[in-house]
């Protein structure tokens, strides 16, 4: 990261073309233990409570969270971190009334292995429109989503190694597309670990640095409050709709299908205490961590001799405290960390809405006789085919990474999380309520995002999450009392939940 008359230093590059070698050699070894269709869409149900934990944590905190909520920091304060409790406090309940019940119902229902074909078996859906109405929400949104990853990748290649943004852009998808689609869920889900791992460490190490540079935690505060005293009130300035919008982030978590497909895809429902504890420590440590970027960042950029960083470059503050801290070979490594959170995410809702795509619409529907090979190839091409759609979102550089990532986490949030509860808890919930709650959920979302003006500033995942609760409901019951599959549905589930009949052997280290 540091440049010598024009030239970027060599000990950037080859961390970086080292990272991508690793990513590369993980995806190869996911690759030769992939034989079954179930093995591609979730790595044959056998991920460990390490795992699990961590590669939902890094599928979830994308290039945001090293660019997004650092920046956010950086420009407002400390009243930016009130989407840090929404979050955590939707992310424990999310494993804590989720996990255990979607782990279990999906099993047991034939052995679903996407959320689509979960919601169309829970409801005996013969006609397939749920199938395909819930695959068609997923790839929109999420291709929004991979798209503010992508935008988050090749700036950091920009500002690190000075290569042009569109080559980045090719580059960095082509090495996501090449590990993602050859290796499938067990490539997304070992990488997204070792990622976890490299985000944890960078995010940790950039604020402690700068703290120690500044003479300690008590020189830090006396830089901020000499500066801007307003940056350390948790509620300076905020609104009481800034406020509701920032804790109800927390709600999408019910609602995201990569990282549901984590649950779906831990070996036993008896390793889910373990996970969840993993999952939570490294959540709340990593999500303080980059609040505290973003302070760390106003005291330094604060003082006299050095310039402030302008509002168009408040997402490159991790990357500009990290050139500013460390030696190249260490700065390599932890900028590293931000393709790490970029790929995390992008590579696991590449291989959701793939996955969806070939089992959901192409089996049912074009190949019902297709087997595991042919269902595993088409996957590959889809997650081709949506990469290339979400590079073309991405190709304005101008475009803003936390703006897209919230589009896209209200969309799925609204649209997925009243239904997915619902389906757990609600034995009375009908196949059009589902239908309804998703289609609601999503156009709210869409509708309320081009609105302005008092409550319609609220952030939409919250009209959407309640329009869809509400769609849910009154749907089901002016419909039908009940299918015939929720009848089935509650006898296996609901005595399973939280009783697991024997803990398995656990597998290896993670």
């Amino acid at each position: 990261p540091h440049f010598i008359g024009g030239r970027v230093e060599s000990p950037t590059l080859i961390t970086f073309t080292g990272y991508f070698l690793v990513l590369c050699a993980i995806g190869f070894a996911a690759w030769r233990a992939t034989r079954t269709a179930e093995d591609y869409i979730l790595g044959g149900r056998r991920l460990g409570p390490a795992v699990t934990a961590l590669s939902a944590g890094a599928s979830d905190m994308s290039g945001w969270l090293l660019l997004g909520l650092p920046g956010a920091v950086y420009l407002a304060g400390i009243q930016e971190s009130w989407i840090v409790v929404g979050l955590v406090v939707g992310a424990w309940c999310n494993w804590r009334f989720v996990a255990p019940r979607l782990r279990t119902s999906t099993a047991d229902l034939d052995g679903s292995l996407t959320l689509p074909e979960y919601l169309a078996r829970r409801f005996d859906d013969r006609t397939h429109v749920l199938r395909i109405v819930t695959t068609v929400v997923i790839i929109v949104f999420f291709t929004f989503y991979a798209a503010a990853g992508l935008v988050a990748g090749a700036k950091l290649f920009q500002s690190t190694l000075g290569t042009d943004y569109y080559t980045a852009l090719i580059i960095g998808i082509g090495v996501i597309v090449a590990y993602t689609s050859i290796g499938g869920f067990l490539a997304v889900s070992w990488t997204d670990a070792f990622q976890a791992t490299l985000m944890l460490v960078a995010l940790v190490a950039v604020p402690i640095m700068v703290v120690s540079e500044l003479g300690g935690v008590e020189g830090t505060l006396n830089h901020l409050q000499a500066q801007a005293p307003a940056v350390l009130m948790l509620t300076g300035g905020l609104t009481t709709i800034g406020l509701v919008s920032l804790l109800a982030w927390g709600l999408g978590y019910f609602g995201q299908p990569h990282i549901l497909a984590r649950f779906m895809a831990i070996e036993h429902v008896s390793l889910m205490t373990d996970a969840r504890r993993i999952g939570m420590s490294w959540m709340v440590i990593i999500t303080g961590a980059a609040v505290a970027v973003g302070l760390t960042g106003i005291a330094w950029f604060g003082l006299e001799s050095t310039p402030t960083l302008a509002d168009a470059d408040a997402e490159t503050i991790f990357i500009q405290l990290s050139q500013l801290m460390f030696n190249p070979w260490i700065a390599g490594a932890l900028l590293a960390a931000i393709l790490a959170a970029v790929m995390s995410t992008i590579d696991s809702q590449l291989l959701v809405a793939s996955s969806a795509l070939a089992q959901d619409v192409y089996k049912p529907l074009m190949r019902p006789t297709a087997s595991d090979t042919e269902i595993v190839w088409i996957g590959r091409i889809a997650v081709a085919l949506i990469a290339l759609v979400a590079t073309f979102i991405a190709w304005d550089p101008s475009n803003q990474v936390l703006a897209l990532v919230s589009y896209a986490w209200a969309g799925l949030g609204a649209s997925f999380g009243p239904v997915i509860l619902l389906s757990l808890y609600w034995n009375r919930m009908s196949r059009w309520g589902a239908l309804a709650g998703v289609l609601v959920g999503g156009l709210v979302v869409v509708f309320w995002k081009q609105l302005e003006g008092g409550w319609f500033d609220v952030y939409e995942i919250l009209p959407g999450f309640v329009a869809a609760t509400i769609a849910v409901v009154v749907v089901s019951l002016l419909g039908p009392a009940r299918h015939v599959s929720t009848r089935v549905y509650k006898a296996r589930v609901h005595k399973e939940v939280g009783k697991p009949r024997t803990a398995p052997p656990r597998r290896g280290a993670f």
